[in-house]
């Protein structure tokens, strides 16, 4: 909320103003315009609180960009790709088709079913929950497999999603292959949509016959196939929508971050044959600036600009494929809002240190709200799939898995890199507190979209 600033002028200026000479009345004039300015200044700063970040890009003019048009000569964007020179961010801007045309059809979740499923509390079930066992999932993730890999409290698996106002959907395995029979279903985005991925698989697996299913080697593009239903559980790496430097799902831990900003066409090209597809995109942008190389750029020139402007630029591009391609009828389009992260304990905790290690239940304060979600960049989401209407439904995980601090793996997964005798003697200064355990939140994302479908 932005600082009330007011000024008050007293009857008595009313009744002696005649008497004042005019450039007294030119000097009030003048201040009440500055004190307008002021609150103006500071509505801005409250409503936006990364207005520093922003400021590189707040120019006079912008150049708009139609986006995903063949590149010509441009080279594929790879981790052997570079910048030849960096310049300041030049205004550019994406102008997709049909924007704002629909934003009065956006589909409310809430309307259609008379409650929203957003907003509730979790509840302890140890009768129905976890969904699954997670030693009977094949195709679990160590990254994910938090109890073999050593945690021993397993309340994270027990835990309920429960709707203020009516019930989610009970998940059915069985109905859901009905749902999928003859259809792809993708993932595409990072590795937490490969997480919520993965839940899918191993919620769906059980009731496949082993010599029924497949599952193809780990690539961009990693396939579930249920022969009977004749279909497919897939997830396509892309954790920044657009084509990039870190588009390999192996080796993408790059210092500097590259994207095309005006294309999605290399992963569209995987991702239009799909009947239901689930996007998100969020983490990948919050660390540290990005810079742009347009598909016009043929010296291998890049801008530079911070996290949240490039995610509206890529945002817009995939805006630009959502409405220029999607026939709601035949193609169901998702976009599952941010994950948060728990990285400071003192947050739920006043005065403690530390982050998600050890938390074994939920914050149960209605209404929390962490750093690790960012206001700014879900006012932005909404404000890009407004424009989309009918074409895509939200799915807003964010404010529910906030509650979630006890969620996360902690030290209870793999680690690829080796840890360091300083390092296994602090265990918060490792802990992942971005990831879920499976099973876990990811499953109750998943029920939300068996609630939608």
């Amino acid at each position: 909320m932005a600082l009330p600033l007011t000024v008050s002028i007293s009857n008595k200026w009313s009744r002696k103003k005649r008497h004042f000479p005019l450039l007294a009345v030119f000097f009030l004039v003048l201040l009440a315009c500055s004190f307008i300015y002021i609150e103006f200044s500071i509505q801005q700063i409250h409503q936006s609180p990364d207005h520093v970040l922003h400021s590189q890009r707040q120019t006079s003019s912008f150049t708009y960009v139609k986006p995903n048009l063949p590149k010509g000569a441009s080279d594929v964007l790879d981790g052997s790709s570079s910048c030849n020179s960096t310049r300041n961010y030049s205004g550019k801007k994406i102008r997709w088709v049909g924007k704002d045309a629909e934003s009065n059809q956006r589909r409310s979740i809430s309307q259609e079913n008379s409650c929203d499923v957003f907003s509730g509390k979790w509840v302890f079930d140890n009768q129905s929950y976890p969904l699954y066992k997670e030693s009977d999932c094949p195709y679990m993730s160590d990254q994910l497999a938090c109890h073999k890999h050593g945690r021993s409290d397993l309340q994270y698996q027990h835990w309920r999603w429960q709707p203020h106002n009516c019930n989610l959907k009970r998940w059915d395995a069985t109905e859901m292959w009905e749902k999928l029979r003859g259809k792809r279903l993708m993932f595409v985005g990072d590795s937490l949509n490969r997480g919520q991925w993965i839940s899918m698989v191993c919620l769906l697996q059980s009731v496949i016959p082993a010599n029924k299913r497949s599952m193809t080697p780990n690539a961009q593009l990693t396939i579930f196939r249920a022969e009977e239903y004749n279909a497919t559980v897939e997830f396509l790496w892309a954790p920044l929508l657009v084509e990039s430097n870190s588009d390999d799902p192996v080796n993408h831990r790059l210092s500097e971050r590259i994207i095309r900003p005006d294309s999605v066409l290399k992963h569209s090209a995987q991702w239009e044959h799909a009947d239901i597809l689930v996007f998100n995109s969020y983490l990948w942008w919050r660390q540290g600036p990005v810079k742009l190389q347009w598909s016009g750029e043929e010296n291998g020139a890049c801008e530079e600009l911070d996290g949240l402007g490039a995610m509206e630029l890529a945002m817009g591009a995939w805006a630009d494929w959502i409405a220029s391609k999607v026939i709601p009828l035949k193609k169901h389009v998702f976009f599952v809002t941010m994950s948060p992260t728990h990285f400071w304990k003192g947050e739920w905790e006043a005065g403690s240190k530390g982050n998600c290690y050890n938390e074994t239940r939920p914050i149960d304060r209605e209404g929390h709200w962490g750093s690790g979600s960012d206001l700014a960049t879900m006012r932005m989401v909404d404000k890009m799939v407004s424009g989309l209407g009918s074409k895509v439904t939200v799915i807003n995980i964010t404010q529910l898995s906030e509650y979630r601090k006890d969620g996360h793996p902690s030290i209870y997964r793999k680690f690829w890199e080796t840890l360091s005798p300083q390092q296994l003697g602090n265990p918060a200064s490792y802990s992942d507190c971005i990831h879920w355990c499976l099973p876990g939140v990811p499953d109750v994302w998943n029920e939300l979209l068996f609630h939608f479908l």
